[in-house]
């Protein structure tokens, strides 16, 4: 049976050629093509849901020039890393509405640096309420990917992200089971506790590269597993009951050797899908500074590299989602017309 089309995912929209997180940036991954987009969340003080990729703001907004909000600027540990700047926290939505998006990477893609502070961020429900009218507009269903940001963080400070991401799902239509709803996070404690919520999606556990989940590390300490456990085949056998799928870094199907040569697909990818569980990876972007070095062309990080040839390595793997910047590129690459790797 033929592997069929990954689901093209517009990370934070369409970033590579507007600021992420914005209208506009969600507007043009729909219009170029997308199946799903994904939103980052995060609370504001008064509990809203932001969205937006962290809860320190001053890399994607205009936050810093505002002077009634100077005094905002703090310093806080965040899963475990100290982050200096203004956070979604300290904030009433009203506030966080005053503030203009801009570009997170101008010197990478100056071209989504013009329309810096054209737009304001949105909640969770108008990036919902977008989705809906866009739908509508272009004539074909359009996923959402909602991505779970610092829960047991955010916990600490008095907010269910669990309880906080059902009840706008439920205000907006988007928890009857007829959506294409993705539900996503880097702590697996909280898509369990938002699935007992009896949200239908399908759940998704992010496992990094390196590194140990968040909400373990509170819980257990040193005893805590790092993400590479998950990826073990007891670790798979495990999530087979109790996520629908994995979210993997992109490295780890690549699978660099120490020269930074690409030696994937890795075989994860295929022993996850013997369980039954759906493979994702992020992201793909075609610029230097986020290809593999063989992959690279010269020394600008801005310069778009040979990114089909890392991508092909991706599409090899037979996923079934794929996360991207350029929307426009992924749609037109991760089809099956596309020329397969030689």
């Amino acid at each position: 049976m033929p592997h069929t089309s990954p689901l093209i995912i517009g990370h934070r929209g369409a970033p590579g050629y507007r600021p992420e997180h914005t209208r506009a940036s969600y507007e043009l991954a729909i219009d170029l093509g997308v199946g799903a987009v994904e939103p980052d969340v995060v609370v504001s003080r008064d509990g809203v849901l932001v969205v937006r990729h962290e809860n320190e703001i001053s890399t994607t907004t205009d936050v810093a020039e505002h002077s009634e909000f100077l005094d905002r600027r703090t310093t806080k540990v965040i899963d475990g890393e100290e982050i200096s700047g203004w956070f979604t926290e300290d904030f009433t939505w009203d506030e966080l509405s005053l503030l203009g998006a801009r570009e997170r990477l101008p010197e990478l893609r100056p071209g989504s640096a013009q329309f810096d502070r054209q737009q304001p961020m949105l909640r969770l429900g108008e990036l919902l309420a977008l989705v809906d009218a866009a739908s509508a507009r272009v004539g074909r269903e359009v996923g959402v990917v909602v991505e779970i940001k610092h829960a047991t963080y955010f916990a600490s400070l008095g907010w269910n992200m669990a309880d906080l991401v059902s009840a706008e799902l439920r205000a907006a239509g988007w928890a009857g089971g007829a959506r294409g709803l993705v539900i996503e996070s880097f702590e697996q404690s909280v898509l369990s506790e938002l699935k007992r919520t009896g949200v239908p999606a399908t759940y998704v556990y992010l496992i990094e590269a390196k590194g140990t989940p968040f909400d373990l590390l509170a819980s257990l300490g040193a005893k805590a597993e790092k993400y590479s456990a998950a990826l073990s085949e007891a670790g798979l056998d495990r999530l087979a009951h109790e996520v629908d799928g994995i979210s993997l870094n992109k490295r780890l199907i690549l699978a660099p050797d120490v020269l930074g040569h690409a030696t994937g697909p890795a075989p994860v990818v295929s022993r996850a899908h013997e369980r039954g569980l759906k493979v994702f990876t992020w992201t793909c972007r075609p610029e230097n500074a986020f290809l593999l070095r063989q992959y690279r062309d010269g020394a600008d990080a801005a310069t778009h590299g040979h990114w089909q040839a890392e991508w092909a390595v991706l599409r090899d793997a037979e996923l079934d989602g794929i996360f991207a910047d350029h929307p426009d590129l992924a749609v037109s690459f991760f089809t099956p017309e596309a020329p397969r790797r030689r």
